[in-house]
């Protein structure tokens, strides 16, 4: 016992005296590092001073400072910048829901500007822009070597004027221009409506007015279709939904949730991260158990594959459609001095799971791709001589069935006027129609017991 004591003690002390020997050149690492620091300021100032003095033309200092702030921040991720005052203001009377401009969500990527996606009935959106769009020239001049807010600034102008934006697509040969109307962007946070015996909950965005939004919305179209018992489930369409807010985010998840985690979120030092339960602002699921589907694509991001990512893990919905955008970072705004702000990434979050998203997105249960709409001469000549076939009932003489009684007979007939419509769906959104399949297929199994 004793020689354990020893040789524990033994331990101890020479841990003592290793530690009093690394703490010397830990300082002097320390201080050297402050050195390197305050050495590199030294050389910045250096820098402004001899542009301010030397440059051929007189430069504004404020300009110049203002540059140097953004360009530190802008090295660290796309998503990192600085906001002037006036960009600051924008950026918070855009989360209420009302501000100037084209209507597109937009990122950087190879000193492009990349279209995250465009907002449902914005001037972007009816102008025919697509997620994964690269924007390279605005009005003939280059976004490369721009960064990303001096290029979104390019993109800014009078209500009712024209921008001409040059765009390079994946399956397009060549770049080619899109002329954009600048109009006032009014979202609507949440459009909801009855597709048969589905409700429609869609989701443009996650400003202010998302939840209380769906919230409505998903009460009026319940009460539309004579009660919930009357409804064979929700779909969820957070396609082309660039993100917002955090908060929303979980509101929204919370809302089909009984409990369990919805997010959690790591920084650099673990006691930063947070995670955030069901239960937390909503009292049960709005939906009453429901089936669920949530439909998401390529620009579906951030609080959009939070809440994918949240209901996928749980079980609790079947995510259909194509793979999301892949931003899986949160952004802390920070005000400044002079009413400017700093938007710095702070923190990954991760789905219920613990998987991180970042750069991977959420990959559906089920891949459905929406196709494009491109003129088929051939398909063109099929419909309209299919419009030619004609039925026993069209010829002359037929017997009547004389088995069925008026209301069989109508019932039939609605039957018949719900599959016509089911594939004109299917012409006109082929996702959509494929969530609203899987859960009249679901229907049709019963409730579980």
């Amino acid at each position: 016992m004793k020689k354990f004591v020893m040789a524990a003690l033994g331990g101890t002390l020479a841990g003592i005296v290793a530690t009093t020997q690394f703490v010397g050149p830990l300082l002097a690492q320390e201080q050297n590092k402050s050195g390197n620091v305050y050495e590199q300021l030294d050389l910045f100032g250096d820098i402004f001073e001899r542009i301010r003095a030397q440059y051929v033309e007189e430069v504004d200092e404020g300009d110049l400072i203002e540059a140097a702030i953004n360009g530190m921040l802008t090295s660290l991720d796309p998503h990192s910048s600085y906001l002037s005052p006036d960009d600051a203001d924008a950026m918070r009377v855009q989360t209420r829901g009302e501000f100037g401009g084209l209507g597109i969500e937009v990122t950087q990527e190879e000193g492009f500007v990349k279209v995250v996606s465009p907002i449902d009935g914005t001037p972007a959106d009816e102008a025919g822009m697509e997620s994964g769009d690269f924007i390279t020239h605005v009005d003939g001049e280059s976004v490369l070597g721009l960064t990303l807010d001096q290029a979104v600034d390019l993109m800014r102008g009078p209500v009712g004027s024209e921008i001409i934006v040059t765009v390079v697509r994946e399956d397009s040969p060549e770049p080619f221009d899109v002329s954009i109307i600048r109009d006032t962007i009014k979202l609507t946070a949440v459009r909801t409506r009855l597709e048969g015996e589905t409700v429609v909950l869609r989701v443009t965005t996650f400003n202010d007015q998302t939840f209380p939004n769906l919230q409505e919305g998903l009460a009026e179209q319940v009460k539309a279709a004579g009660g919930m018992d009357k409804v064979n489930g929700i779909v969820l369409d957070l396609r082309n939904n660039p993100g917002g807010l955090l908060t929303q985010a979980i509101k929204v998840s919370d809302a089909f949730l009984e409990q369990g985690e919805i997010v959690s979120t790591r920084g650099r030092d673990l006691v930063d991260g947070d995670r955030y339960n069901a239960e937390s602002y909503v009292e049960g699921d709005l939906s009453q158990g429901k089936p669920l589907v949530v439909l998401i694509n390529g620009g579906s991001a951030s609080a959009s594959e939070i809440v994918a990512g949240a209901l996928q893990d749980h079980r609790r919905a079947i995510v259909v459609g194509t793979k999301s955008f892949g931003k899986g970072s949160v952004q802390t705004v920070m005000p400044l001095r002079g009413d400017g702000a700093m938007r710095l990434t702070t923190a990954r979050y991760y789905t219920p799971s613990g998987r991180s998203i970042q750069a991977l997105g959420v990959s559906p249960d089920i891949v459905v791709e929406q196709p494009r709409r491109t003129p088929n001469e051939e398909t063109e000549e099929e419909e309209g001589a299919n419009q030619l076939l004609r039925s026993e009932a069209d010829l002359r003489g037929s017997l009547d069935n004389d088995s069925l009684t008026e209301d069989e007979i109508r019932q039939i007939e609605e039957e018949r006027a719900k599959a016509e419509a089911a594939a004109k769906r299917r012409e006109d959104d082929y996702q959509l129609a494929y969530a609203i399949d899987i859960l009249k297929g679901l229907s049709a199994l019963g409730p579980k017991d």
